[in-house]
């Protein structure tokens, strides 16, 4: 879809993406603010579904369907993020630390077994319904997470050693800019938003790549498509086999500072060859190794730095650093990335450029993970959050 509506519209859609992301992270710390913790995800996602119910009814109304896909690539843009965020704080309002160094890896294979399963299903139905039953599908899978995620809670509240427990239908209260408030003043808060935005301004700038070298090189849409479906199959794969067998050691083992330092120190090694060698072969191997670390180290990794805040932060500013931060340096890495073209400098150029900023992301990847350790030793295992604030 990006490579179809034009290549230099690309910075255009990051934006318009950043700005309805504002609005939804906004809506979305209200909702967190009134809504019982235990009920928050339920809420959350009832709220898509009912999004992609209007999407199958203006999709079949059959006008406007340019229109109407430019729209949803924004909504999706918001809702592949948020929907995620909500479903990890749900987990780090749940698991203690120690526990989501061994467990998340496990949980994120689930997301890689779904990332799997969905384009299948999707390549064996859309021939035989159509792209609007898809739709409908899609509403099914998200009301299933639902059911799932409720008694998910009702096994948290009588079981789980975390931090939920009986405060499942406790209301967090605050404020819809809480988040914003809490992440500009802590230090821990501004370290992972560092991280988050350095990782995703690298992301665009191998995005952009892609769509550059795969736009000149592959001229038939068909084609690209299937292009970008064997690498998401392969990340998916790799991603399931990591995170079943190899993100639990490592983090319990090698610690959460060399799971995150290991996602920039390869996005450095991958802009380099991009740099040299801008090929096919060169982005998809880029692609393969950068997804697949983040899906499978990466992201639990990132996830476990939240199990020893305080459980509004595990909504509100999780939420805005998770959704705002990341969208908004998306769109700075799209801008940057045309404006260094207008500039006269080339591709190589632009992803050479991008290498110190890879580069900052591995010393403060340690550094957060000497901060967790920090919040570890100092919170008490059966407080609902940390002894010490996360500011000091």
């Amino acid at each position: 879809m990006g490579i179809f509506g034009g290549r230099e519209n690309l910075p255009w859609l990051f934006t318009a993406t950043f700005v309805v992301m504002l609005v939804a992270a906004t809506g979305y710390a209200w909702l967190v603010g009134r809504v019982p913790r235990g009920r928050i995800l339920p809420w959350a996602y009832h709220f898509f579904a009912l999004n992609l119910l209007l999407f199958f009814a203006l999709w079949e109304w059959g006008q406007g369907r340019v229109i109407l896909a430019r729209v949803y690539f924004v909504w999706l843009s918001v809702f592949n993020l948020l929907v995620v965020s909500v479903f990890w704080s749900l987990m780090a309002d749940t698991f203690r630390s120690t526990q989501g160094k061994r467990l998340f890896g496990l949980v994120s294979a689930g997301g890689s077994a779904g990332a799997i399963a969905g384009p299948l299903l999707t390549a064996l139905l859309v021939e035989r319904i159509g792209i609007g039953p898809l739709f409908l599908l899609s509403v099914l899978l998200l009301e299933g997470a639902v059911v799932l995620g409720s008694r998910f809670v009702r096994w948290a509240e009588r079981e789980a050693p975390g931090t939920l427990q009986a405060q499942a239908m406790d209301r967090i209260g605050g404020g819809p800019f809480a988040g914003f408030r809490a992440v500009v003043s802590s230090p821990y808060y501004l370290g992972m938003a560092g991280l988050m935005a350095l990782y995703s301004i690298c992301s665009t700038v191998v995005y952009f790549e892609q769509a550059r070298i795969v736009g000149d090189t592959i001229s038939d849409p068909a084609a690209r498509t299937a292009l970008f479906a064997r690498i998401d199959l392969t990340v998916n794969l790799v991603s399931a086999v990591t995170q079943a067998f190899g993100t639990g050691w490592l983090l319990t083992g090698a610690g959460v500072g060399t799971g995150l330092a290991l996602l920039p120190a390869l996005t450095a090694v991958g802009l380099v060859g991009l740099g040299l060698w801008p090929t096919v072969g060169m982005i998809m191997a880029v692609q393969i190794v950068r997804r697949s670390v983040h899906y499978a180290v990466e992201r639990p990794a990132r996830e476990v730095l939240y199990t020893v805040v305080p459980p509004e932060d595990k909504y509100k500013a999780k939420g805005f650093l998770d959704t705002v931060v990341y969208r908004g340096a998306d769109a700075l890495g799209g801008w940057l990335t045309t404006g260094l073209g207008a500039l006269g400098l080339g591709a190589a150029a632009v992803s050479l450029g991008a290498i110190p900023l890879a580069g900052i992301g591995i010393p403060l990847a340690y550094w957060m993970g000497r901060r967790l350790k920090i919040q570890e030793r100092t919170r008490k295992e059966n407080a609902p959050w940390p002894v010490t604030d996360v500011a000091s």
